[in-house]
């Protein structure tokens, strides 16, 4: 196929598909899926190797948040049923941690809902990375605390910090739709604000929320236009009590031709399959792990994942090996380009510039565009019909509760 054939050669080159071209991989068929996988999977090998890194999530304050994401279930006016607790001590957030990097992750992400942290929130976190890399000085700790204020982003980097998460989530065109408190500027200012103080940002998208495939585009390329190191792509978890509760839009060949394209637009970028895997790509979640090189282990945010150890058993049955403290993420020339802008403090917006957006996982914006019908993608009305609200299972064990976490 011509633009596979292309797309893999650009790929393994470093070099970024036209936008054109990215819309083509999402226009792509059902019996064409294998060889988009195959094709995804040259770039992935090419750059990464057979490795997939581990993250874990640590949710440091759950629910009650302000803002009005439509997605999230910590949400204004949520009704989800999720667990609801304010700051974990260090010691707690430690001991979920240590469960984590037991399991065989080699980042941690600490998470705490709201709009953003004060000076004394910063304090929070700055105690608990102490706690946590005491443990084990070789962590990667990323924190995800909504948006940043001036210096905070530098007092998190002298702190130990090594990465930030913010997300743009969607499209600039579209981002009015799902938010109201706050606006795609924010989040992009606040992807600045990190990557200008020598943090590596961790910055993504959610996928499902009724976008079109322009939407999608729109956003990976923006991503890669601020240079993140890392692309989280979340498929949206439609939790009840949520305003997007019934939105079902994703399959799971609609999830890979999704990760693909981000795979395409990013070549030697860590990609990472984040929350909702196990709710939408299910059975082929193992093809994922041919695209992307990272993924969570274990539980999400406010919402289980599948148990630790089968994530691991898919890793090994798939081929594949758990990347290890020792090694380096990124391909070397991505890491000298990070490490030269950590160094001087930020970087260019080229596409081929350092990595540089909250949330490491999508808690449950709304996009009123319906979703795109392609061979790929169900009709609204088809998508009803097979709702699997069996699925979303919410979290009632590790961080904030008196059970073991699932790592």
């Amino acid at each position: 196929m011509d633009l596979l054939d292309t797309l893999t050669a650009k790929g393994l080159r470093g070099e970024v598909p036209t936008r054109e071209e990215a819309l083509a991989v999402l226009a792509t068929t059902d019996d064409e899926l294998l060889d988009v996988v195959a094709a995804a999977g040259k770039v992935r090998r090419r750059w990464f190797g057979r490795r997939v890194k581990l993250n874990y999530l640590v949710n440091l304050k759950s629910g009650l948040c302000p803002e009005d994401c439509s997605y999230c279930s910590q949400r204004l006016g949520s009704k989800a049923e999720i667990l609801k607790y304010t700051w974990l001590k260090p010691d707690q957030a430690a001991d979920a941690a240590r469960a984590g990097v037991a399991g065989g992750a080699k980042r941690v992400c600490l998470v705490a809902s709201g709009r953003g942290p004060t000076d004394r929130d910063i304090d929070r976190v700055t105690d608990t990375m102490a706690a946590i890399k005491e443990a084990d000085p070789a962590v990667e700790i990323c924190v995800c605390l909504g948006l940043l204020s001036d210096n905070q982003a530098e007092r998190l980097k002298a702190a130990g910090a090594d990465a930030y998460n913010h997300n743009l989530n969607t499209s600039e065109n579209t981002y009015g739709a799902i938010t109201k408190t706050h606006t795609y500027a924010d989040r992009v200012d606040t992807v600045q604000k990190a990557h200008g103080a020598g943090l590596s940002a961790c910055s993504g998208l959610i996928a499902g929320m009724g976008e079109t495939d322009e939407d999608l585009v729109d956003v990976v390329f923006a991503l890669r236009e601020l240079g993140s190191d890392s692309v989280p792509v979340n498929f949206l978890i439609p939790f009840e009590g949520t305003p997007l509760a019934k939105e079902w839009n994703l399959t799971p060949q609609r999830c890979l031709r999704i990760l693909a394209m981000v795979r395409f637009v990013n070549p030697d970028t860590e990609v990472r399959i984040a929350g909702g895997r196990e709710v939408h790509l299910r059975t082929m979640q193992p093809l994922g792990l041919h695209i992307a090189n990272s993924i969570f282990l274990g539980d999400y945010l406010t919402s289980e994942g599948q148990a630790g150890q089968a994530d691991l058993d898919m890793i090994k049955d798939a081929g594949f090996e758990v990347e290890g403290a020792g090694e380096a993420t990124l391909p070397r020339h991505r890491a000298d380009i990070a490490e030269a802008a950590q160094a001087g403090g930020g970087c260019g917006t080229a596409a081929s510039a350092c990595g540089s957006g909250g949330g490491c996982g999508p808690c449950g914006g709304h996009s009123h565009a319906p979703a795109q019908a392609d061979a790929g993608a169900p009709a609204a009305e088809e998508a009803e019909d097979e709702l699997r609200s069996d699925l979303v299972k919410v979290r009632r064990r590790g961080a904030g509760t008196e059970l073991a976490p699932n790592a």
